[in-house]
């Protein structure tokens, strides 16, 4: 599983407001709960050692801390595949390659699609069943009406051109 799919949790991101709480942690001489909060660890532990660098690092942090989780959160986007204004910097691969039956196989399909019609088939019909285009299908229904397998009507209601198997 990773990171993103729907049945993993993401993270959510750090706010500022819970960096402040963390920041005012040095009240109770608890140091650099902020900086591990966003990921410095090594530096947060240094400031909870030397009480935030004797108070500079802490006082300078209360400036820096905005920015500090801005770079957590865009961090932390990356890690889960996302840009920093949260796009999916991976879109998923579509197959835009189909292929295409042979002029052969075209014919077998258009002979199934007809037989499930009682051995009667229009151009639409052949496109439904087959997946070829209309130009595909249309023309392999005039190939085998010039080599007499097929026969050439209308249909009485609508007058759409119906291909008849003779076989059939």
């Amino acid at each position: 599983m990773k990171i993103g799919d729907p049945q993993v949790p993401a993270k959510p991101p750090n706010k500022v407001s819970s960096a402040y709480i963390l920041w005012l942690g040095c009240l109770l001489q608890l140091n650099g709960l902020h900086r591990i909060y966003n990921g410095k660890i090594i530096t947060g532990l240094i400031w909870l050692g030397t009480f935030g660098l004797f108070g500079v690092g802490q006082l300078i942090d209360l400036f820096l801390l905005p920015r500090m989780v801005d770079d957590y959160n865009t961090k932390l986007r990356t890690k889960m595949g996302l840009s920093p204004y949260g796009v999916p910097l991976v879109q998923p691969a579509f197959v835009t390659n189909v292929i295409k039956p042979s002029h052969e196989q075209l014919m077998v399909k258009l002979v199934r699609a007809a037989a499930k019609r009682g051995g009667k088939i229009s151009v639409t019909q052949g496109v439904m069943d087959t997946g070829a285009s209309f130009t595909e299908v249309e023309s392999t229904l005039k190939d085998m009406l010039k080599t007499g397998y097929v026969g050439i009507d209308n249909d009485p209601n609508t007058g759409v051109i119906i291909y008849t198997f003779l076989e059939m």
